[in-house]
C-alpha cells in the first residue's frame, strides 16, 4: 500500500483531519479505535521511552522500530511521524526517512530548530539558518519515495514564521507547519504565506497556541491538525488518580475500574489483520490399482501392494 499517497488523499479532504498522538502500543491501541490518522509524538516517545524531557534525547532506531509495531498493528491507519531536527545530519535524515517509508510510515514532519532543541511549546528554541534547513529538506525530500513530508518552522517570532513557511511553500514539501502559533491572526497569516501547500497545527494542553476546535480549524485554513499529548496527558492523570485511590483504599482493587477481560479485548483486535489462515494445499489425487485378488489397498501403501 501507497501510505503517502493515501496521507496526501485524506489531508486533502475539505475538513480539518485529525491526527492523533500516541506513545506506545496501548494509547495507539485506544487511539485506533477513535480515529483514522496516528501521530508518533516526540514528546510522548521521549516521555514513554526514555522517561526524559523533549530535548532532544530520542535516538532514531527507536522511533523506526515502534513505527514498524504500529504499521503491523494497524495497516490501514495513517502515521505521521515526528524526527524532530532529522537527527542533527543531513544524511541521518536522509537514512531515517527512508527506513520510515520501508516500515511503513505515512509521512514524517521535520523541524528547522538547531541543538540543543527544544519542546516546540516551550521558551529557549533556536532555528537553524534558513538555506541549511532547506538544504536539508530538499535532501530529504529527494530521499522519499512516496512519503508525505512536513516542513516545519519554530522560529518564534510571527515575520520569521510566516517568510520561513513561505520559503517552505517554494519546495516540494507536502505541507507546512509553524509550531506554537500563539494566536489565531498568526494562524491566518501563516495560512496565508503557505499559498496551496496544506497547514498542519500543532495544539497542546497548557502549550503557546490557543485551543480550537476542529470546525474553527477549517475555517482558519488548516488542513491538519496534530493532538500531540491528549493520550500521554490523560494516561498521567489515571495512572496517578488511580494509585491515589489504591492507597487510600488500604490496597483494596476497585470493582468499576477496567478489568483482564476488557483489557485483552482490546489488544486481541491489534492480531486481526494476521488472523486470515490460508486453506490448506489440496494434494492431488492419484488413482492406484486394486491389488491382485481385488479388494482396495491399505492407506499409505504403495501402488500394487
Amino acid at each position: 500500500m501507497d501510505h503517502g499517497s493515501a496521507f496526501r488523499r485524506a489531508v486533502a479532504g475539505s475538513e480539518t483531519l485529525p491526527v492523533i498522538g500516541v506513545f506506545d502500543m496501548m494509547s495507539a491501541s485506544i487511539a485506533a479505535r477513535h480515529y483514522d490518522a496516528l501521530f508518533v509524538s516526540g514528546f510522548g516517545l521521549a516521555a514513554s521511552h526514555y522517561g526524559l524531557p523533549d530535548i532532544g534525547f530520542i535516538a532514531w532506531p527507536d522511533v523506526v522500530g515502534f513505527v514498524q509495531r504500529l504499521r503491523l498493528a494497524f495497516p490501514e491507519h495513517h502515521l505521521l511521524v515526528d524526527i524532530d531536527d532529522g537527527y542533527v545530519d543531513v544524511e541521518v535524515a536522509c537514512h531515517v526517512v527512508r527506513a520510515l517509508e520501508q516500515v511503513g510510515a505515512s509521512g514524517v514532519v521535520m523541524e528547522d530548530q538547531s541543538r540543543p532543541r527544544r519542546c516546540g511549546h516551550v521558551a529557549g528554541k533556536q532555528v537553524l539558518p534558513l538555506p541549511e534547513y532547506l538544504d536539508k529538506l530538499n535532501a530529504v525530500l529527494a530521499a522519499r519515495a512516496d512519503l508525505f513530508v512536513v516542513a516545519r518552522t519554530d522560529a518564534t517570532e510571527q515575520a520569521e514564521a510566516v517568510a520561513r513557511v513561505a520559503a517552505f511553500a517554494g519546495t516540494d514539501a507536502d505541507a507546512v507547519l509553524a509550531d506554537g502559533i500563539p494566536s489565531t491572526d498568526a494562524i491566518r497569516a501563516v495560512a496565508r504565506a503557505s499559498g496551496a501547500k496544506p497547514l498542519v497545527f500543532n495544539q497542546m494542553a497548557g502549550g503557546r497556541s490557543p485551543a480550537l476546535s476542529l470546525s474553527d480549524l477549517t475555517g482558519l485554513g488548516v488542513g491538519v491538525a496534530i493532538y500531540s499529548t491528549p493520550c500521554l496527558f490523560a494516561a498521567h492523570a489515571a495512572v496517578d488518580a488511580a494509585l491515589t485511590r489504591l492507597r487510600a483504599a488500604d490496597g483494596l482493587l476497585p470493582a468499576d475500574s477496567i478489568g483482564v477481560a476488557e483489557s485483552q479485548d482490546l489488544l486481541k483486535r491489534n492480531l486481526a489483520p494476521r488472523r486470515t489462515v490460508p486453506p490448506p494445499r489440496a494434494e492431488p489425487v492419484t488413482e492406484r490399482p486394486l491389488p491382485a485378488g481385488g479388494g482396495s489397498p491399505r492407506p499409505g501403501s504403495p501402488p500394487g501392494a
